[in-house]
Formats: C-alpha cells, sequence, structure tokens
C-alpha cells in the first residue's frame, strides 16, 4: 500500500530549525561514521591501561630505569595517582564519546596529554604515551565527529555515580593493598585491610603500615585518588543545572488537540500523543507534530505523526534532526503500514513487523454463531453471577466517581510502578479527556459483606470522531474469571449509540508469527520461533494478550517497529522496555511516590502515566 506524500513548504522556518538542518548536513557529509566508535574504545583501552599500571607493580622495566633513580620519590608517586585519576575519568567518558557527545570530546583532548606526561613522567610506560598522543590527535584532525548536545539531566546520576564509583574504588584500593602486601609490616588480616581502604577513600591513615615511606605514600595517594573522582564527579553531577524531565506543555497540548480534532481518525494510537511525560515536536508549518520520549539515549516515538499526512516528511525531518543533533538513536514504536514507509522513505530507516491491533467493528459485531460460542457462554455465566455494567462518557462522570474509579485501577495494579508508553494515556479523569469511554462492572456486596460494589473498569481514548481505542483494563483480583469479556462485551454492545463504529482493542506482539507457527505444516524454524513467545508469554503476556483478542473476531492491523540499523536493535528493545516499564532503573520502592496519585487530575500535571 503506497500513499503519495508531498514534502510541506517552509517559507520561514524558525532560527533553532535552520540550526538543526545546517546540523544534519554537516552530519552527514562527515565520511567516516565508524571512528566515534572507534575512538570511543582506544579511549577505554587506554583508561583500563591507566588503571593497571597505577594499580599494579611495576609492569615491566626500561633503559629508563636508570633516569627514574634521580627523581624525587614523592613526583613518581604524585604520578601514579594522577594516572589512576586519568583511568577512571576516561573510562567515564568512553561512552559518551562512542556517541559523538561534544563534551565528552573536549575534556578527553584535557586528559590525553595529561595522561601522556604523567606516563613519561613515570619513566617505565612510554607505548601508552606514544597512542594517547596518537589518539588525541586523531581527534583533533577529526573534530567535526563529535557534535553532538549532551542528554536531559537528572540529580539521580550523582546517587548513581556515588555508588557505582564508590564500589570501584573500594575494589581497587582492596587490590591496591592485596598487591602490596610484602611490604607490610606484621600480618594485618582481610578486615584490617578493608578498613585501611576505606580510610583511604577518605584521606585519612588506616591501620596497614608499611616498610617504606614510598609504599606507604603509593598507597596512600592511589586510594585518595579514588575518593578523590568519587567525590569531583559525584558533586558536579548534584551541582549541574538540571534539565526539566520530557513533558506536554500546555500550548504543544493545544496545538495536538488541534491536530487530532482535524485528522485524528487516521491513527489509533493518536490520541496517545497527548501523554503528559512526552516531548512533542511540529514540522515547520505546524500541520504534523512527532510525540516522543528519550530513553537510554533512544529517541523513542509512538505511533504515526498526528496531523495531516502531507506534512508528515517535514515532521520527520526535524525528528531526525534531533537525533542527530544529541546523537540519539531515533526508533518508532507501532507505526502503521503506511507510517513505516513514510519513515522507511522519508528517514532511511528499516521497519520490522512488531505485532497486530486488533479493531473490532461494532455494525458487524454480534455474540451469535459458533465462533462465538465461548464468550457467549462466559458472559451469560458471568452476569448470572450478578454482574452488571455500564457505559458512559467521562464527561457523565462526577468528580467523586472519577476518583473512585482512579483509586480503584490504582489499588488494582498488579506492580509497583505503572506500565505504558505507546498504548496508554496514564491518567483518568482530566478536564480535557470528557470524551473518553468508561466502562466499570459492579456486584452488589452479599449480606454481611462490606466493601465496593465497582469489580473492573475499561477506559477508551477517542480514535477521531467515530471510534476509540482501548488503553486501561483493570479488574478487582477476587472478581470471578470472565470479567474482562463482560466488559469488552458491554462496551462494543453499548458505543454504536455513542456513534462509533471502530473499537481498537489490545496490541497482540507477533501475532502472525503465533498464528502461523500453530497451523498444521509449519517448518522448524516457525514452530521454534513460536516456542520462544510461549515462553517469553510467562512474563511479557505475548500469548495470552493474542487468544484474548481472538475470542472478538477482529479484523486485524499490523502494527510495525522502524529502526536505523540491526545493531541498534537489541538497545532500542531494552529502551522500549524501559518506556512501558517492564524493566525500571529508578529509585527503590521507599523513595517513590505512590503511582496511584498520578491517574487523576491534580493542581499539577500528571507525572508517570500507564496502563495494564
Amino acid at each position: 500500500m503506497s500513499v503519495p506524500v508531498s514534502v510541506e513548504p517552509s517559507p520561514e522556518q524558525p532560527l533553532r530549525r535552520r540550526g538543526l538542518q545546517t546540523l544534519r548536513t554537516q552530519a552527514a557529509a562527515v565520511p567516516r561514521a565508524w571512528l566515534p566508535g572507534a575512538v570511543g574504545y582506544a579511549c577505554l583501552l587506554i583508561g583500563l591501561v591507566d588503571i593497571a599500571s597505577a594499580v599494579f607493580p611495576k609492569l615491566r622495566h626500561t633503559k629508563v630505569h636508570t633516569f627514574a633513580g634521580q627523581l624525587p620519590g614523592g613526583t613518581t608517586t604524585l604520578a601514579a595517582a594522577g594516572t589512576l585519576m586519568i583511568g577512571l575519568l576516561l573510562v567515564l567518558l568512553a561512552h559518551a564519546l562512542r556517541r559523538r557527545k561534544r563534551r565528552a570530546w573536549r575534556a578527553v583532548c584535557v586528559l590525553l596529554p595529561v595522561g601522556a606526561a604523567l606516563h613519561l613522567l613515570r619513566w617505565h610506560q612510554l607505548g601508552p604515551a606514544v597512542i594517547s598522543l596518537v589518539l588525541f590527535a586523531v581527534m583533533l584532525i577529526h573534530r567535526r565527529e563529535f557534535y553532538a548536545k549532551a542528554d536531559p539531566r537528572t540529580r539521580w546520576r550523582a546517587v548513581v555515580n556515588l555508588v557505582v564509583l564508590g564500589t570501584v574504588g573500594l575494589l581497587l584500593g582492596l587490590l591496591v593493598v592485596s598487591t602490596r602486601t610484602r611490604y607490610e609490616l606484621g600480618d594485618p588480616g582481610a578486615y584490617q585491610r578493608l578498613e585501611h581502604v576505606v580510610y583511604g577513600l577518605f584521606g585519612f591513615e588506616g591501620p596497614v603500615h608499611y616498610n617504606t615511606d614510598r609504599i606507604g605514600d603509593l598507597v596512600g595517594y592511589l586510594l585518595g585518588a579514588m575518593g578523590l573522582i568519587t567525590a569531583f564527579t559525584t558533586t558536579y553531577l548534584a551541582l549541574r543545572p538540571e534539565k526539566p524531565k520530557p513533558e506536554l506543555t500546555a500550548e504543544d497540548e493545544e496545538k495536538v488537540r488541534a491536530l487530532l480534532d482535524r485528522h485524528g481518525e487516521r491513527d489509533s494510537l493518536g490520541y496517545f500523543a497527548l501523554r503528559r511525560d512526552k516531548s512533542v515536536l511540529f514540522s515547520p508549518t505546524g500541520k504534523a507534530a512527532i510525540s516522543y520520549r528519550v530513553v537510554s539515549g533512544v529517541m523513542l516515538a509512538s505511533g504515526d505523526p498526528v496531523g495531516d499526512v502531507e506534512a508528515w516528511p517535514g515532521a520527520i525531518k526535524v525528528f531526525m534532526a534531533e537525533a542527530r543533533e544529541h546523537a540519539w538513536v531515533p526508533a518508532v514504536m507501532g507505526c502503521s503500514e503506511v507510517g513505516g514507509e513514510v519513515w522507511t522513505r522519508e528517514a532511511g530507516l528499516d521497519a520490522l513487523e512488531l505485532g497486530d491491533e486488533a479493531i473490532v467493528d461494532t455494525a458487524t459485531f454480534s455474540l451469535s454463531g459458533r465462533a462465538m460460542r465461548n464468550v457467549r457462554q462466559m458472559v451469560k455465566r458471568i452476569e448470572r453471577n450478578g454482574y452488571s455494567c455500564q457505559v458512559r462518557r467521562v464527561a457523565e462522570l462526577t468528580r467523586e466517581e472519577k476518583a473512585r474509579i482512579a483509586d480503584a485501577a490504582a489499588r488494582w495494579r498488579g506492580t509497583d510502578t505503572e506500565r505504558g508508553f505507546s498504548m496508554a494515556l496514564g491518567r483518568f479523569g482530566d478536564p480535557g479527556d470528557d470524551d473518553c469511554v468508561v466502562v466499570t462492572a459492579h456486584k452488589a456486596p452479599e449480606e454481611g459483606e462490606g466493601g465496593d460494589d465497582l469489580k473492573a473498569v475499561l477506559h477508551f481514548v477517542p480514535w477521531g470522531a467515530d471510534g476509540i481505542s482501548l488503553e486501561l483494563m483493570r479488574r478487582d483480583r477476587a472478581a470471578d474469571p470472565g470479567l474482562n469479556e463482560l466488559l469488552i462485551v458491554a462496551a462494543l454492545q453499548a458505543v454504536p449509540a455513542m456513534g462509533v463504529r471502530r473499537v481498537s482493542l489490545n496490541f497482540a506482539m507477533f501475532r502472525s508469527a503465533l498464528a502461523r507457527g500453530e497451523r498444521i505444516g509449519a517448518g522448524p524454524v516457525l514452530r521454534a520461533w513460536r516456542g520462544l513467545l510461549v515462553f517469553l508469554s510467562r512474563w511479557f503476556q505475548i500469548e495470552s494478550l493474542y487468544k484474548f483478542n481472538a475470542k472478538f473476531q477482529p479484523e486485524w492491523e499490523p502494527r510495525f517497529l522502524v529502526f536505523p540499523n540491526t545493531r541498534d536493535l537489541p538497545r532500542i528493545g531494552f529502551a522500549a522496555m524501559q518506556a512501558e516499564a517492564f524493566i525500571t532503573l529508578g529509585m527503590p520502592r521507599f523513595g517513590r511516590r505512590p503511582q496511584r496519585e498520578g491517574l487523576m487530575p491534580g493542581a499539577a500535571r500528571p507525572e508517570v502515566s500507564e496502563a495494564a
């Protein structure tokens, strides 16, 4: 399927957009795209050599050993400590250097000559000094390769840095002390050595003593250097200005809503661009927009661009320029076939079928027929157990009802963290979401029992004027099985009266592989792939979502993952799992605020979002 798309005109682009396009042109002109990676790995290797040469006793002897004996003892001791500090910094900066970060390039250009001088001063490290200077020259010659701006910052990185570098310093300190046991006075035990390392990291004298002042000073300087680097980097990360988290501003939200009013029927995921933990980029004419979030260096968008399809190329060019400016990996989750064609053509990306979206036509849906027998029996059984459903627009709810539903949905959540990114809105009852549809299941408490009669909830967001898209499905875990089927059937039967003819249900990952793999005649590779997906379903509900959706006889619409290179897929997959909150790298449980606060709008905008 091919859709003709023309690039929208841009008569007077803002200065920032022109700067992005200039930067994109410069980046595209760079002939050696592999060089930053090679330089980064070389920087990492030099840093590891620096650390090894400082921590371990002399690795080898050279002819300048005689000359070294004429230098003051403190000179080579301080050089060893300086080499260790530079090695640690080079290791820390290597990853940013591979990602073309300009600040990392500047820092490494200072560290390499200083490290080379310290190697020469220590008389037995001529080879690493030469390598450092060669790498320094290469970085100066190819300085245009390193153009990327810094990533969005958070002060939690200071805490991570303190823990990681503190642990590394402790382990390296134990290694320093353990490699010089023959110089120790007496016979200190393991606990005393550990105590000596801890004291040394803070710059104090420990309980271990050595038979020469030079060895004692060397161990003290090395431990102090590691402690100083930990304190310096942690302080820098904690005190540097913090950039705001990704958020949808009120002005941007108004523009996106205007685009959805005109073009919202094109994509069932369009309304999720209104998540308030996403940023948004507009095409130069403002006729299209792309919402995204940066996760672990991946610029992650979801669904198709919002707005006029003829303006999509302009928005995509802005998106790609922003990714290049920061050296982020661009990726799109869950775009349609048309969206995938535009992305691959305009951005030069590749596409992979990710799964299928289940879409039900309410005009043809019926519980009659053999194919719907199981659903029909389950719905009748659950109704006989005393359950009933209500299907309403959110605008029809009172504030008390909204708060009651939001609180129940938060209590029924099965995880500590709200999940969702590509098909979740992450809030309920906001005044701007009055067109959403909510389906609730109720059962009166039995005699002698207390509690609420609310047992389950579905929440649908608008999909143009005549469609809705499922974003939240939660139920009381003590409720009877089959309650979700009752809610879906109640929604499909009631929404035609609201003017809704299309209902998008859950997204089924790798649906086609599961369906083909269970057919007669499937080959061994396809059966093995299906077996792996079934195994992974224990954690990610891959097969169960497919089978649940298939009960309602939907039409299957393929969705795609768009990415730059095959080698980027593991990184994109990890970032996507972080965005969907299947993997969390944030604060421990005791440091997090309750996530249920984000479901109802308050004085401030909600922070988190998600659907189960």
